[in-house]
């Protein structure tokens, strides 16, 4: 028959492992999280750029309510003044 013992040693290195691995994957999961929020701005941007130069070509209501979702305007002039800035 054939004892094994765990020392100490052992113990301390799978502590340091589990704890390597955990700060690992957090690491992972902040980084693709930061990832995602800077893709998500430089979507709603070209979105509302996108969408600013098809409000100045053809004005119609739908192209309106999609950008006064997206950059939280209500009025046409105010609108109109940011499409203004943007195209430019």
């Amino acid at each position: 028959m054939r004892f094994e013992l765990k020392t100490d040693n052992q113990i301390f290195t799978n502590r340091v492992m589990s704890i390597i691995f955990i700060s690992g994957f957090f690491f992972f999961v902040s980084i693709l999280t930061s990832l995602s929020i800077n893709l998500s701005k430089i979507s709603n941007h070209f979105e509302v750029n996108y969408l600013c130069r098809l409000f100045s070509l053809e004005k119609s209501s739908f192209n309106f309510k999609r950008l006064s979702k997206l950059t939280n305007q209500t009025s046409k002039q105010k609108m109109w003044e940011l499409c203004k800035e943007i195209i430019k």
